[in-house]
């Protein structure tokens, strides 16, 4: 499923015009970038939490060279599946 089958399934969930089921679909996941970017965490009962995890600088090898590079400390996005979710996928 892409974003464009979520917004047909929004469409043929609450009805309205396919623009409007667009900007819900846009609108979450504007609103779960908004509150990661601010360093919360969003939880959807049932889904899972949606967070952010600070990754350390450390020093890797180019595997062309073998010679030592260094990489900058970063934020990545995090997802931790709920147990429902988990329960259903198997």
């Amino acid at each position: 499923m892409n974003k464009q089958a979520l917004v047909e399934w929004v469409h043929g969930k609450i009805g309205g015009t396919k623009v409007a089921s667009e900007e819900v679909v846009d609108g979450l996941i504007e609103a779960i970038i908004g509150t990661l970017k601010k360093g919360g965490e969003v939880s959807i009962a049932g889904l899972g939490i949606f967070s952010v995890k600070a990754r350390a600088a450390r020093m890797a090898r180019n595997p062309k060279t073998g010679e030592a590079v260094k990489v900058a400390a970063t934020k990545v996005p995090k997802f931790r599946a709920a147990k429902a979710f988990k329960d259903a996928v198997k």
